[in-house]
């Protein structure tokens, strides 16, 4: 039996990957602290900002991200990969710099929308550097490998950033993020080589042109776009639920209108539309065209994989922020201490300096209010403490105060010489894990595990695998409920955190494999290219979810099992939602695709 010779990897692939390493490395370094670094007290360097502007920043500005390629693949065919690559790093090099030293909402969006796009540059870029570099034969070794590095990166960024924002402040975590993108400059121009590309002549007309096939024309987008812009502002306050209420009737009414206005231009023999009136070329003004969506089943199935995404993120934008409020890690530190005492001090060290700063800051603050008396006052300083890794219990905070306050009648000296003093005491005995040490457990998981699993999931189909996928990660997040009322609470989140792991190896994959099942054979590329439209919307919708529940739930109520368990529910929805669509819509897309063989035999 002849076996086909496997092509070896050509340097531009090597070039990519490693590419790839450092900006993972630089994104998910930032990405994984970002939510403890918005919602950090300005006095310890954070930007200071409340729940609401957390899910505004982590919705928002990842949602535009994965729409960017979109755009920018159709321009890296067109003007070449090198330059393409060359701009992102531009663009997000002195972004990532910058990003450290904004101090409001505003600022702080407007720069970390430009490292949007650059990576929303970079991405369709490098897979399709990935994908022009191999052939046939290393195809699936090459995507293999390029899956590696991604983990890579996303491991050691969690793992290095927590380090340096200990030692040199929040600023610095900025400035590595610059400096491991400006890395890529020397491979992009010295070592990059352009890959033969297939699509030269590709217009933006043309893209707009897929993106009416595959998702929708202009009419559509005229509906849906404002209607989400809606939703942040009303997220955001800027708008009132009465009048966001009548925006959105006086929206859906007009729609209709025009559309009964339109119709008799739009189908004027006929009002039956068929398959091939859709993917057709419209020749109709856009302004005579009906609301129409281009491949229904696929439009489906990105609305409900935006579920999935929405679950799925909560390990990035709510998890940390949870982990930081209201667990305590300790036990972890104390299990890494007993394995690796060296360890134990790289990961979970505590700054000292601001630490002791804190202190002094704090009962100044509150040295005209009886702190043990404030359950409110009490929760704002456990908060502030925590996000410098040390969770301190209320009787210790109430009782250092007390004798904090008669120091400083005594002299100003003899006070700091007590906050020290304070400092490195609970840095030993009440030290936390950090939470993105603990989120890097997801990437270690991926490296380890992945082609293992892989192995065994690619015997099932891949509904089955989707589904199983989708009902771990919403187990794994129901289980982040109860870590907070248990004494080993650390160890739980690290459980349900290595449980994600296990669903998202699972279902990741199996999300894009299952577009193969009902996407037009000759256009699988293309609706490939729109799957990431749901996770555009399932990081918009991820954000805005979790700003509102842990507003809610968890900080006003001081009930996040309640969260969890909402998210839970919504991934659950999701599995079954998946089963509905395969069965009302894969069947009879399938029994339709069988018709046409058949036809096409009897005819031959």
């Amino acid at each position: 039996m002849s076996q086909t010779k496997r092509s070896p990897f050509q340097r531009s692939f090597y070039v990519a990957n490693t590419m790839e390493i450092f900006e993972r490395l630089a994104w998910y370094g930032m990405y994984t602290l970002l939510a403890s670094y918005i919602m950090t007290p300005s006095s310890q360097g954070g930007l200071g900002l409340g729940n609401t502007e957390r899910g505004l920043i982590m919705g928002v500005v990842p949602f535009f991200l994965y729409l960017f390629p979109v755009i920018s693949g159709a321009l890296a065919d067109r003007f070449g990969y090198r330059k393409m690559f060359l701009l992102s790093f531009i663009l997000m090099a002195p972004s990532y710099y910058f990003l450290g030293y904004a101090k409001d909402l505003t600022s702080f969006m407007s720069i970390f929308m430009l490292i949007a796009l650059g990576a929303g540059i970079f991405k369709p870029v490098v897979t399709a550097t990935i994908s022009r570099t191999t052939d046939d034969t290393n195809r699936g070794l090459g995507f293999g490998i390029f899956y590696m590095m991604v983990n890579i990166g996303g491991f050691l960024g969690p793992v290095l950033a927590p380090i340096i924002q200990k030692h040199y402040g929040w600023q610095w975590v900025f400035i590595f993020a610059c400096i491991w993108i400006s890395v890529n400059f020397i491979p992009a121009l010295f070592f990059y080589k352009e890959p033969e590309r297939h699509a030269k002549d590709k217009t933006l007309k043309q893209v707009f042109q897929e993106m009416q096939q595959v998702l929708g024309n202009f009419r559509l987008a005229l509906l849906v776009v404002p209607l989400l812009v809606l939703l942040v502002a009303f997220y955001a306050g800027f708008i009132g639920a009465q009048s966001t209420l009548l925006i959105v009737i006086f929206l859906v009414i007009s729609a209709a209108v025009w559309d009964i206005t339109v119709a008799k231009y739009s189908a004027p023999n006929s009002n039956k539309v068929t398959e091939h009136d859709l993917l057709a070329p419209v020749s109709l003004p856009w302004y005579l065209q009906k609301m129409r969506i281009g491949n229904k089943p696929f439009m489906i199935y990105l609305l409900i994989l935006t579920g999935f995404w929405t679950v799925y993120m909560q390990i990035f934008v709510t998890l940390p922020v949870y982990i930081r409020d209201f667990v305590d890690s300790s036990d972890l530190v104390s299990i890494l201490h007993s394995l690796s005492p060296w360890l134990h001090d790289v990961l979970t060290s505590v700054n000292i300096d601001i630490l002791s700063g804190e202190i002094s800051r704090l009962a100044e603050y509150y040295r005209e209010v009886d702190i043990g008396q404030s359950p409110m006052a009490l929760q704002e300083v456990i908060r502030t403490f925590s996000a410098l890794d040390v969770r301190i219990p209320e009787h210790e905070i109430i009782h250092s105060f007390a004798q904090l306050n008669q120091m400083q009648l005594v002299t100003d000296s003899s006070a700091e010489a007590l906050s020290k003093n304070l400092a490195i005491q609970w840095s030993t005995q009440y030290r936390q894990m950090n939470p993105a040490t603990i989120l890097s457990i997801d990437f270690l998981m991926i490296i380890i595990f992945q082609i293992a699993i892989s192995h065994v999931v690619d015997k099932f189909k891949a509904l089955p695998a989707l589904i199983v996928g989708t009902a771990i990660l919403s187990v794994s997040m129901l289980m982040q409920g109860f870590a907070h009322g248990l004494i080993f609470g650390g160890l739980f989140v690290c459980c349900g955190v290595m449980v994600f792991a296990v669903g998202e190896m699972i279902s990741a994959p199996k999300s894009q494999e299952y577009v193969a099942s009902f996407a037009p054979k000759d256009k699988a590329a293309m609706f490939m290219g729109y799957y990431f439209v749901s996770m555009a919307l399932g990081n918009l919708f991820a954000g805005l979810l979790s700003g509102w529940l842990y507003g809610y739930f968890a900080s006003q109520l001081s009930r996040p099992e309640w969260m969890w368990a909402i998210i839970a529910c919504l991934g659950f929805v999701t599995c079954i939602a998946f089963y509905f669509f395969n069965k009302h819509f894969i069947s009879d897309i399938q029994k339709q695709q069988l018709a046409q063989k058949e036809q096409s035999l009897s005819v031959a």
